[in-house]
């Protein structure tokens, strides 16, 4: 018999990442909700900042830190995954729990209620083993609450699927379902329709804030917004037929999707276009 593992498993991935590292672990460890367990996933820094973090919870037997080289993000995600694999090996998962999540550097839990309301929500839900909670973030480029949508169907995996840090994945689907390393910007966006296309999982909307999202990462610089447009297309290519491809790309043409986009990112026009986008989800659930 193995250990009980905490109920959330946070990764945090991190290389170089200064004060942001601190500040992202502060926002769990003020958590009122203590069965946690991070595993910090460091590629090599040599900033000083895992030294922050060990005076600050070196004591704390809920902080892991692995410190070895990778080849980015993403496979980063992946060792640590691993990680999590080797010490409690598949199949020793209660059906309650754990639950994955991932926090980026930069990124903290809005508040410190956040685990314990996700907790609520996961134990009062009825499950399948194969689980992904979601719910909203707060977007602090724009200063706005930016929702999900609370029903995960085609249209909504073509289009819009709730950021990586407003999610809390089933372990046991996290274990079966690593990213794939080839997408450099997109392999969350291609994981999360692999767990539902592939692994049939079962989503469930919570109406909480998850996140404050920092934004302006490595996905929204130089050339990104081109390769994140290419792999998108070869990820939706990959999971749905053709021809319903072709009925969403003329649906978001047709909507103005770009300009949407550019409106949502906005800090003068986001205000409004997100309480547009919130009312209409609101009556959709």
């Amino acid at each position: 018999m193995t250990k009980r593992e905490a109920f959330f498993q946070i990764i945090i991935v991190s290389y170089n990442a200064g004060e942001e590292l601190a500040a992202s672990m502060k926002s769990v460890a003020d958590q009122t909700f203590e069965d946690w367990h991070v595993l910090i996933k460091d590629g090599g820094s040599t900033d000083g900042s895992l030294d922050t973090i060990r005076q600050l919870y070196g004591e704390d037997e809920r902080v892991q830190i692995v410190s070895d080289k990778d080849s980015g993000i993403y496979d980063a995600m992946n060792e640590a995954l691993n990680i999590l694999s080797r010490r409690q090996g598949k199949g020793d998962q209660e059906s309650h729990g754990p639950f994955v999540y991932f926090l980026n550097c930069g990124d903290y839990l809005y508040d410190n209620e956040v685990l314990s309301k996700v907790h609520e929500s996961i134990t009062a839900c009825d499950k399948t083993g194969r689980s992904i909670f979601y719910g909203d973030i707060f977007e602090r480029a724009t200063g706005q609450r930016v929702a999900s949508s609370p029903v995960i169907n085609d249209f909504t995996l073509y289009r819009n699927v709730p950021c990586h840090q407003a999610c809390f994945y089933d372990l046991a689907l996290m274990l079966t379902e690593h990213f794939d390393s080839s997408f450099s910007i997109r392999a969350d966006y291609e994981q999360f329709l692999r767990c539902i296309y592939m692994d049939k999982a079962d989503t469930h909307f919570m109406p909480l804030v998850i996140a404050s999202y920092q934004g302006g990462g490595f996905s929204e610089k130089g050339d990104a917004a081109a390769v994140s447009e290419r792999e998108r297309k070869e990820i939706v290519g990959r999971y749905m037929p053709a021809s319903k491809v072709r009925k969403y790309d003329l649906i978001r043409m047709l909507t103005l999707a770009p300009l949407r986009s550019r409106l949502a990112r906005n800090p003068i026009s986001s205000g409004a276009y997100n309480q547009i986008k919130s009312f209409i989800y609101k009556h959709r659930q």
